[in-house]
């Protein structure tokens, strides 16, 4: 409201419909009508963010299409804006009707309560995308702040905040730089730019999902984890485990599921995986780069299921030493890095021309020099390898909070650290969070 008061009218009219529908979904005696109200859920929902994320994508690439018949309507696009949160609170508000109409919950008749489940301040903008079974009951019930939550909150506060401007923010100059430029530019600078976008996306969103997490655990309220270890998988489908797990498993349980998840023939799976992602990829933006980027990530998700059984026949019989079995799951790790960066290309990438230009740039021109380089290269180094101790520890521990595992006096060092890194070092000019913009 503070930004524009105007789109106050869109989160109340969410709030107000998915009420209405959920009690009628769950107090009517047809079935008939219990359809038509989560009908009336979903429909009012995607309109809503259908016409102000999507209008004017699809209004220019209508004309695009028209004028190749020689038709030329002039320009059909409305000066529209984006509101804050639409994509996530339409979610969490969706899926609390077809939850209802599944009979996992009940639905909520106090509407102060319903409203604060919607407009949950901490996790409205950009999520982790809260379940009504999860978050109605502790709105329901009086919430006991306890010390160690406030340990959790203060730490992933820290986190967040070390995430979001030590790595991100100065990540995002190298990008900003790297993708300014068109054309074929230096193979190396090219790589830099797309490994400083891959660190700079995950510090930016898990930075806002550690932050959002840590307020709300200030609060008494528990939310889910949005991201675990996304570069520390080795293959696809672990990817999507470890990363904006939310949405993944909202995409899974709302979508893939019920197209039929993976009952059927093999091509109904690789049908359901790849419709998933697609919609996953246009969900994050009106742009052609995040409809090619849902294709793509769909594609190495069949592939992968497509080739696994293969490759566990074909080394169920080889016996790997210790040594042999880390080494190869970190080229294992690796490669899935690699994999996972040509997404983020996909992702960043101001068109589709510099996409192409960019793989030119690298398979053709790897080893022109520039001096921003080596320049690149040390800057980076130095954001990423703080991140990848601490989360080397998570990782190997299985938990967020892996540092109560350490003597104090060492968990007290790392926080001065992560402390004296983001003030000394940190980036705090005025960069939003990436997933605003979504």
């Amino acid at each position: 409201m503070s930004w524009n008061w105007k789109f106050l009218s869109l989160i109340l009219l969410s709030t107000l419909v998915d009420y209405f529908c959920g009690i009628k979904v769950h107090d009517s005696k047809t079935e008939q009508k219990k359809k038509f109200y989560v009908f009336l859920s979903v429909a009012a929902n995607l309109t809503v963010l259908g016409f102000f994320k999507y209008y004017n994508f699809f209004a220019e690439n209508l004309v695009a299409l028209t004028s190749l018949f020689g038709w030329s309507p002039g320009d059909v696009t409305l000066n529209i804006v984006l509101p804050v949160g639409i994509s996530f609170y339409t979610f969490q508000t969706m899926s609390y009707s077809i939850d209802i109409y599944r009979k996992e919950i009940e639905p909520e008749r106090n509407i102060l309560n319903f409203a604060l489940f919607v407009a949950c301040f901490p996790q409205l903008v950009a999520g982790p995308i809260e379940r009504a079974k999860s978050l109605l009951p502790q709105i329901q019930t009086p919430r006991t702040i306890t010390w160690k939550m406030i340990q959790k909150g203060t730490w992933m506060i820290l986190w967040g905040y070390f995430l979001k401007i030590f790595v991100a923010d100065n990540a995002g100059l190298i990008v900003d730089n790297v993708f300014a430029k068109s054309g074929i530019i230096p193979g190396g600078e090219a790589l830099l730019g797309i490994y400083a976008f891959a660190f700079q996306i995950f510090g930016d969103f898990a930075g806002y999902s550690s932050i959002a997490i840590g307020v709300a655990a200030l609060m008494g309220f528990k939310l889910r984890t949005n991201f675990l270890f996304p570069y520390f998988v080795t293959n696809p489908q672990d990817f999507w485990r470890n990363w904006h797990i939310s949405l993944s498993t909202w995409l899974r349980d709302y979508l893939y599921i019920p197209l039929g998840g993976n009952r059927g023939s093999e091509l109904n799976l690789y049908r359901n995986l790849f419709l998933t992602m697609l919609l996953g990829g246009i969900w994050h933006g009106a742009a052609w780069t995040f409809v090619i980027w849902g294709i793509y990530q769909g594609g190495i998700l069949i592939i992968h299921r497509y080739f696994s059984p293969y490759i566990s026949r074909y080394t169920e019989n080889i016996q790997w030493s210790n040594l042999q079995q880390k080494v190869i799951n970190a080229v294992k790790v690796i490669w899935m890095f690699q994999i996972t960066c040509l997404g983020w290309l996909i992702f960043r990438a101001n068109s589709v021309d510099q996409i192409i230009y960019f793989l030119r740039s690298i398979f053709l021109n790897l080893t022109a020099y520039t001096p921003e380089i080596p320049y690149y290269s040390l800057q980076l180094a130095f954001l990423v390898l703080p991140l990848l101790v601490i989360q080397f520890f998570q990782f190997k521990f299985d938990s967020k909070n892996s540092l109560k595992y350490f003597p104090s006096y060492t968990r007290y060092a790392i926080y001065l650290g992560l402390y004296y890194f983001i003030v000394v070092f940190g980036e705090f000019g005025s960069r939003e969070f990436i997933y605003f913009q979504f």
